[in-house]
């Protein structure tokens, strides 16, 4: 019997769970509906409150309730829920074991393994940090796929021919687009763009600002306190989703403030011209970012030939209305635009279950990552922060690329290595992922030689190492101040208290043990798909016996990962390494 694979969309507004059933995806309920809102509180009794209830319970209790958590992955900031502080992993934490649990209830099974999306532009700490989340809900996230990638498979994954796709994603909280060629059911993302911090919660906000605007013009400045703003901000949200379908919505809300005594009852018409041009400029900046994923890959607007919708935020008519307007191509509305990314989650969790589905996914890094080295400026100076690109945007993925570096002084024991993510020329511009020291080199005059290499794999996360040539000795590395990243005592004070939230011993037991053992089954996945792909970048210059072994051995690591050998997958990669470092060399 096959082992079930869930695929989950982490949404910054709302959530969703779906499985391949024959071959098609089916969402799951959680709860009455398909749709989980990305709401987490606690009740006057401390008790945990996921979804729709703590959607309802936020402008009554804002300060036991979080929301929109997504946009916060892959920071150090913390958020309060009641008396406790949180960090955003355990919060998404929270909304992904939901998932987890209503998957368990509608198969009737226990569920170990998840596919989980990320916006295409989500960084190297953020993805970290997705990855934490699902091991403090007891998952295994063998696979983070991202979300504009996921909605192509949904869509496309079952159609033959070739074309080239636009897809539009704008959520919540996040906006991507990506240029996706389909040829024979092999999808292959060519370039991306997008604004982790664009979406619907903006929209949301110029509501809020025009809300606010109206009751000063009515009563004054007052002070708003929490429990008002956050009535305004459920207006604000429900009169947004309204001007989806009506050409004005009126903002009500009774005994919103006091004033003398006084209460105050809001009553606001807003209309849809004065919305769309509110949101103007947002829409503006995803246009901004269509030509230049379309620059980057090469095309222009004539050369694509279907639009797909993504996100929620996607029903607003003037996004509708600016697409077609720029493309002379109505978007596709056959896919629901809030569904369809957990469907592709579902479907590439199928493949990697072993179901019947039918597509190949070849997807890219929406980021440069890079190094920095001393080097000569446009005025002749000598700058040591020099920006070197050895992984560029819109790579292909999953990707390992080297670069060879030089000491400058004689008899240097030593050299630190920085990761930059970005693209600026200036390293100190972009973002920083890490530091890493080599330590031990050879007492060598200045010149002496290093291999540094930099490998996304398939969730595009990064692994940095580096090789000293004239040793061969290849160096351990750590990153000293990567964002986000809860060691393994902090992960498991966080699976603790998500334990104590959801107070199910019996279950979260076996949460807690599936969780233990994701550290060591990621690091064997990763080595294999990283190993694998340097095996058939070879293939080529290989000679036929080396090849064929190659081909054998990539079989029997496959086989292992499917059939759980965990020896067998060990023997394999060990002997697939062997040859690999003799060709590499």
């Amino acid at each position: 019997m096959k082992e079930k694979i869930i695929g989950i969309d982490l949404g910054t507004t709302n959530s969703e769970v779906a499985i391949v059933v024959d071959g098609q995806p089916t969402m799951i309920n959680v709860g009455d509906s398909v749709i989980l809102p990305s709401y987490v509180g606690l009740d006057r009794n401390g008790k945990l409150q996921v979804g729709e209830i703590a959607r309802n319970q936020y402008p009554v209790y804002p300060e036991r309730t979080i929301k929109s958590i997504k946009r916060l992955m892959g920071e150090n900031n913390r958020v309060r829920m009641g008396d406790e502080e949180y960090a955003p992993q355990e919060i998404s934490a929270i909304i992904l074991k939901t998932l987890k649990r209503a998957a368990e209830d509608s198969l009737g099974e226990q569920v170990q393994k998840a596919v989980i999306t990320v916006p295409a532009y989500f960084s190297d700490a953020q993805r970290q940090a997705t990855r934490e989340a699902g091991e403090i809900a007891g998952l295994k996230v063998v696979k983070m796929i991202n979300e504009p990638t996921a909605a192509a498979l949904a869509y496309e994954c079952k159609q033959q021919g070739c074309k080239r796709i636009l897809v539009y994603d704008l959520g919540g909280g996040t906006f991507d687009v990506s240029v996706v060629q389909i040829e024979d059911s092999v999808i292959e993302v060519v370039a991306s763009h997008g604004n982790n911090h664009l979406g619907g919660d903006d929209f949301d906000r110029r509501i809020v600002d025009y809300i606010h605007a109206g009751i000063v013009d009515e009563h004054g400045d007052m002070a708003i306190p929490p429990e008002a703003e956050a009535r305004i901000e459920r207006a604000a949200e429900t009169a947004k989703i309204g001007l989806s379908d009506n050409p004005f919505v009126l903002i009500e809300e009774e005994f919103l403030l006091e004033k003398n005594g006084v209460p105050i009852n809001l009553s606001l018409e807003v209309n849809r011209e004065d919305y769309e041009e509110m949101i103007t400029g947002f829409i503006d900046e995803t246009m901004d970012a269509i030509h230049l994923a379309l620059q980057s890959a090469g095309l222009t607007a004539s050369d694509i030939d279907e639009i797909l919708l993504v996100g929620g935020s996607t029903r607003t008519p003037m996004v509708v209305e600016r697409l077609e307007k720029e493309f002379a191509v109505p978007p596709k509305i056959e896919v629901d635009p809030e569904l369809c990314v957990a469907a592709g989650a579902a479907i590439q969790a199928g493949m990697i279950a072993g179901e019947d589905v039918s597509a190949v996914l070849v997807d890219i890094t929406p980021y440069t990552f890079g190094t920095s080295a001393l080097d000569i400026q446009e005025d002749g100076s000598m700058y040591p922060f020099v920006y070197v690109p050895i992984i560029r945007k819109n790579t292909p993925i999953p990707v390992r690329k080297s670069e060879l570096f030089f000491t400058t002084v004689d008899n240097q024991e030593k050299v630190a290595v920085y990761a930059y993510q970005g693209e600026n020329r200036d390293a100190k511009k972009n973002i920083e992922l890490g530091r890493f020291v080599i330590t031990g080199l050879a007492d060598v005059p200045a010149g002496n030689e290093i291999i540094t290499t930099f490998e996304l794999d398939n969730d595009g996360i990064l692994n940095v190492s580096a090789m000293e040539k004239k040793t061969g000795l290849e160096k351990n590395i750590s990153i000293e101040n990567a964002i986000s990243c809860f060691d393994h005592d902090e992960l498991r004070k966080a699976r603790e208290k998500n334990k104590a939230l959801f107070a199910d011993d019996e279950v979260v037991k076996e949460d807690v043990a599936v969780a233990d053992d994701v550290q060591a089954d990621d690091a064997t996945d990763s080595q294999a798909v990283s190993l694998i792909a340097r095996a058939e970048k070879l293939m080529e210059q290989a000679a036929p016996e080396d090849r064929e072994e190659m081909v054998d051995l990539i079989e029997q690591i496959n086989e292992a990962k499917s059939s759980g050998d965990a020896q067998g997958l060990t023997t394999a990669l060990e002997e697939l390494s062997e040859i690999i470092f003799y060709l590499e060399s």
